[in-house]
C-alpha cells in the first residue's frame, strides 16, 4: 500500500529545487567573472574568439557543473552515502541539473546558436541575447559586462557602463558594440 504524501513532502523539494537555480545564477556570475575571465581565462578563451570547432575548451564547465550535480546526486542517495545520505542533496542535484540544461538551452542554442536558429525580435529572450552579445563586445579577459545570464541587466545600462570602461583604459571593446 502507497504510503500518504502530504503537501510539505512535495513543496519542500520543489522548493529546494527552485532555490537551488535561482543560487545557480550567482554561481555562474561569480564563477564567470572571477574564475573564468581569470584564473580559469585558458578554458574560457576560445568561447570569445572566432573558430569553426563544434566544441570548445569552454564547455569544460559544463562538466564541472555536470560534476557538481552528480555530486549531491551521490550525497542524497542512501544507496551511495549509506546511513550519511543527506535527502535534500538530491534535490539541490537536481537544481543544478535543471540550471545546466536552462543555461545550455538558452546560452550555446538561443544566444549562440549552436543547435538552432533564432534571433527573438522583442521581449525577455532579445534582451537576453542583446546583454550576452554585449559581454562579448570586450577583447581580452579584461573589463566586461553581464556575467550572469538568466536575469540580463538593461542594454542601455551595458552600453554606457562599456563606454565607461573603455575611457578609463579599463578594457578593449570592439568597435561594433556601439559603446
Amino acid at each position: 500500500m502507497l504510503d500518504y504524501i502530504g503537501p510539505m513532502q512535495v513543496l519542500i523539494p520543489i522548493a529546494i529545487v527552485i532555490a537551488t537555480i535561482a543560487f545557480m545564477e550567482w554561481v555562474a556570475w561569480a564563477s564567470h567573472k572571477y574564475i573564468m575571465h581569470g584564473w580559469g581565462w585558458g578554458w574560457h578563451r576560445d568561447h570569445h574568439e572566432p573558430h569553426d570547432n563544434r566544441f570548445e575548451k569552454n564547455d569544460l564547465y559544463g562538466v564541472v557543473g555536470a560534476a557538481m550535480s552528480i555530486s549531491m546526486f551521490m550525497l542524497g542517495s542512501p544507496l551511495v552515502a549509506g546511513d550519511y545520505a543527506w535527502p535534500p542533496a538530491t534535490w539541490i542535484g537536481l537544481g543544478i541539473l535543471g540550471y545546466g540544461i536552462i543555461y545550455t538551452l538558452v546560452h550555446d542554442g538561443l544566444v549562440h546558436q549552436r543547435y538552432f536558429k533564432y534571433v527573438p525580435k522583442r521581449g525577455y529572450a532579445k534582451r537576453l541575447v542583446q546583454a550576452h552579445k554585449l559581454h562579448h563586445a570586450t577583447i581580452g579577459k579584461e573589463g566586461g559586462v553581464s556575467f550572469g545570464f538568466v536575469w540580463p541587466q538593461d542594454p542601455a545600462k551595458l552600453k554606457a557602463e562599456l563606454k565607461r570602461q573603455r575611457e578609463a583604459g579599463e578594457a578593449v571593446v570592439r568597435e561594433s558594440a556601439g559603446a
